[in-house]
């Protein structure tokens, strides 16, 4: 047998990676429309105000130790799955979660047009619905 069972297929991955993000963006551009909501700068942090960009580098930063902790306990760990919220994936999803519900309360509290907190909100139910279905 040649081949091995687990051998990585790129280009399936690849294929199924790009799927899930134009899901995400087609999501996001029709719910975006939909609301009347301007859309936000490509890769930028578009927080509302100084309190939300403290608040996120605290969120940011905690989740960067984490991993590092987390990484460090699992390394030494006797059962790598005795420590299972300390995985990254745990962590990372965790950290999505309350980085969007916080960005959803400041815009809800303070942004110009009130419909920002709703495609927040929509964005991260679709992305933990999509991730649901994938698990």
């Amino acid at each position: 047998m040649s081949e091995y069972y687990f051998e990585p297929n790129w280009l399936k991955l690849l294929i199924f990676l790009t799927i899930v993000f134009v899901l995400l963006y087609l999501f996001h551009v029709l719910m975006r429309r939909w609301l009347k909501v301007e859309e936000k700068k490509l890769f930028s942090y578009n927080h509302v105000n100084d309190k939300h960009k403290k608040i996120d580098w605290t969120i940011r930063i905690t989740t960067i130790f984490l991993l590092i902790f987390g990484w460090g306990l699992n390394r030494i760990a006797e059962n790598p799955h005795q420590y299972w919220f300390l995985q990254p994936w745990y962590i990372i999803t965790l950290f999505i979660i309350v980085s969007e519900t916080v960005r959803a309360f400041m815009e809800w509290k303070y942004a110009e047009n009130r419909n920002t907190y709703k495609l927040t909100l929509f964005d991260l139910v679709f992305f933990l619905l999509l991730l649901l279905i994938l698990i």
